[in-house]
Parts: C-alpha cells; structure tokens; sequence
C-alpha cells in the first residue's frame, strides 16, 4: 500500500491514516481524499486478482446486500473474512441488510475497518455504533436518497462516516444523483464548524465526470465501482479520480 502518513484529525480524536500524496492543504487544515473502489463491480471468479489492481487505493468497498433490505443479494460474512485474508487494505463494509443491529458486530469481527449499517434499518443507532466501536471496527451511518439527513442528525456524533447515497441502493451502474450534494454540504458545514466529526462518504454514480461535484460539495471519501473497475487498468483509473477529486477538494 505505499507509505503511509497520519492524518488529523478531522474525523474524530482517532487519526486516519491514509496512502501518502492524498492530502491537499488549505490553509491550514488538511484535506483527505479516500477513493474506496467497491468489488460490486469486480470479476468475481478472480476476486484475489481484482483486489489487487487496486492495491493503491485507500479503502476496499464490500457491499454486503441481503435481497430484503434491498432487491440484490450478494456475499455475507465469509466472503469478507476471506476478502480480509487476501488484502490489507481497510475493509469499508457497507450493511445494505435488515436487522443491521444484530449482524454488525460480527463483521467489525471479521476484520472490517469500517461498518456501515442504514438509518433506515437500524433499529437502535448509538448502540449499534458503541458495539461497532467496541469490536474494534469504525462506526458508519448511511442515508437512502429519500431520507433527510437533518433527522439524524442528533445521533450523527455517535458514528465515524456518513454514508450519503447518490443512487438508490441495492444496484452498481446506476446514474449519480446530483441533488444529494445538499446533504454533503450541510454536513460538511457541519464537520467544518466541530459539530460533526465524520468523515463524509459518498456512494452511487462516482466517476470522472461526477467526483469533482462531489468533492467540491465537501465529501471526503468516494465509493467508485464501474469507473474503477471497467477501466483498462483499474489503479490507473483510481489515481485519475483521486486527482480529480484533490483539485476539486483544494478549490473549496
């Protein structure tokens, strides 16, 4: 994974570390930018070998889906425990399933780095996200399209990551839905302001043509799956979106 450098300390009393070279400063704040491919859009008969075109990535996005909470069904807990064996980078484990509250902490366990589960499935937020924490994973918070981030904002300081939705769940290839920028922004007013220390995620539609808006609206990590992964050479197309978003980020 290259080397690394800390950064802080934004998105929370914990640093993140993160590849060197992805940090833009302004002022004197620093600016991370996560690219986080996500293996929905990887060949899975060559799984290992997918992972590892993207080696020079900062996270590993796995959706984990469970055909209830949304209409596709795709791998569950032993997939990520292999996955975990097969790389280093940090598991950012996105829970599109219902009852979230019982199954997080299993793949915290499992070696998640990261934990997502859906406000619009968990049934208690801030336990889920202590137990989350407590197993010694990051604790994160995703909102469909349809749901105003403003409802959740009083347990938002519970979690590590906002998760914004720019598509509806449940399918990659989708197209980037332009208006969520105004749940970025209020929460990046947010985190700027100390209210909030999270970091904000984006997820659905990212690519060359969007990652800038997204960046320039304030989000800090960016899901890309069909732009990474349909490319020729997909760690080239991450360095691409990492500069796109780096200049949009710097120009905030």
């Amino acid at each position: 994974m290259g080397e690394f450098v800390a950064l802080s300390c934004r998105f929370g009393s914990e640093c993140t570390a993160v590849a060197a070279g992805t940090a833009a400063w302004i002022g004197s704040s620093v600016v991370t930018v996560l690219i986080a491919p996500s293996i929905l859009n990887a060949d899975f008969s060559h799984l290992a070998d997918e992972i590892a075109a993207v080696a020079g990535a900062d996270w590993l996005h796995v959706d984990v889906m469970d055909n209830h909470f949304v209409p596709n069904l795709t791998i569950g807990l032993p997939v990520v425990e292999s996955i975990r064996r097969a790389t280093e980078l940090p598991l950012d484990c996105h829970l599109m399933i219902e009852n979230p509250d019982r199954w997080a902490v299993a793949y915290a366990e499992a070696g998640a780095y990261n934990v997502t589960v859906h406000a619009e499935a968990v049934a208690d937020p801030v336990a889920t996200a202590a137990n989350i924490r407590a197993a010694g994973a990051r604790a994160g918070l995703s909102v469909k399209p349809g749901t105003p981030i403003e409802d959740w904002l009083d347990v938002l300081k519970h979690f590590d990551t906002l998760l914004v939705m720019t598509v509806e769940p449940g399918f990659g290839g989708q197209s980037f839905m332009a208006d969520m920028m105004t749940k970025v922004r209020t929460a990046r007013r947010l985190v700027d302001s100390g209210e909030l220390s999270v970091v904000v995620e984006v997820d659905g539609g990212i690519g060359a043509d969007t990652i800038e808006i997204a960046a320039a609206a304030g989000a800090d990590c960016f899901v890309a799956g069909s732009a990474v992964y349909s490319a020729a050479d997909p760690a080239l197309a991450v360095a691409r979106l990492r500069a796109a978003a780096e200049r949009a980020a710097a120009a905030r």
